[in-house]
């Protein structure tokens, strides 16, 4: 890896390990609705003259239901979703929970026929990994909260699918202008549950720029230096950041919210890593290398 990939990549791993720290304390003090109108709709307003400048818009009409599907999948549910689960979940015990999308991506891979093989080391991965998710979840999260655990659920789902769209439907598109529209999309979608939900009460300084810091550096520029690193580096090394994340996000959860070190912390988050990496790591073997060969 080159240096200026590093360098993306190193910033890319701590922009997107962020998020969950801000949405945190955003969604203290507004709906996360608000949240979510606010930062899809000043990505998309940064993206949109980049994208166009660039002309990254020529050819994208055949694709756009595909953007549209993605843009729900990705953003419309998981964005809101996320929101409401950490008003009950802190930022670390969150971003593990996130931390499951590898997993989950491996089977829906296997089920969807988009990946055949699901060979001894895969199905261990999924099994260590979904072990941690248990032990998280079993040992830091009551009963009355399962709600968000639900909603956490079903935005690993949603973060799991979206990448399948791109690589199957979206493959010949854009990328910086699917991901500009689908924020576009989102920002429509969103604003007029976020005028009805708008807060009627002052709402702190360090919540609205928990929400700048949400729409600018974590979406906007981190999409940014997404492609330029994809670019740079390749598509298949962009998963170790998957890895990272969310250490960058416990990290900060523990430092600046001052959130508690449990056992379920500490015993889930090697186990649902080390489920995320074997289940996701390159099949060497003969019978892969045969079951891969070109067939007539």
């Amino acid at each position: 890896m080159t240096r200026r990939g590093l360098a993306l990549f190193i910033a890319l791993s701590i922009i997107w390990g962020t998020p969950y720290l801000f949405i945190r304390v955003a969604v203290a003090s507004v709906e996360p609705s608000v949240m979510v109108a606010l930062r899809v709709g000043m990505a998309a307003l940064l993206l949109l003259p980049i994208a166009a400048a660039r002309g990254e818009f020529r050819g994208i009409r055949p694709y756009l239901p595909w953007v549209a599907l993605f843009a729900i999948v990705e953003i419309t549910g998981p964005f809101l979703l996320l929101g409401y689960a950490e008003t009950a979940l802190t930022s670390s015990t969150t971003a593990l929970l996130i931390a499951a999308v590898p997993i989950v991506a491996a089977i829906l891979a296997r089920s969807l026929g988009l990946d055949r093989r699901l060979g001894t080391w895969r199905m261990l991965g999924l099994a260590v990994g979904f072990s941690g998710v248990a032990v998280l979840v079993g040992l830091d999260i009551p009963r009355d909260q399962a709600w968000a655990v639900a909603a956490a659920a079903i935005t690993v789902l949603g973060y799991a699918l979206g990448p399948m769209i791109i690589s199957t439907k979206l493959a010949g598109a854009p990328g910086l202008a699917v991901i500009t529209l689908a924020l576009a999309l989102n920002a429509v979608i969103y604003a007029p549950i976020a005028w009805v939900q708008r807060p009627t009460s002052p709402v702190p300084a360090e919540a609205w720029w928990s929400i700048v810091l949400l729409g600018v550096p974590c979406t906007a520029i981190a999409f940014i230096i997404f492609f330029a690193l994809v670019r740079e580096v390749g598509p298949s090394r962009m998963t170790v950041i998957t890895f990272l994340n969310p250490a960058v996000a416990v990290l900060l959860g523990v430092i600046v919210l001052a959130e508690p070190i449990t056992l379920g912390l500490v015993l889930g988050f090697p186990l649902i890593l080390l489920g995320s990496y074997l289940a996701t790591r390159p099949d060497k073997s003969k019978a892969a290398a045969i079951e891969d060969a070109p067939h007539p």
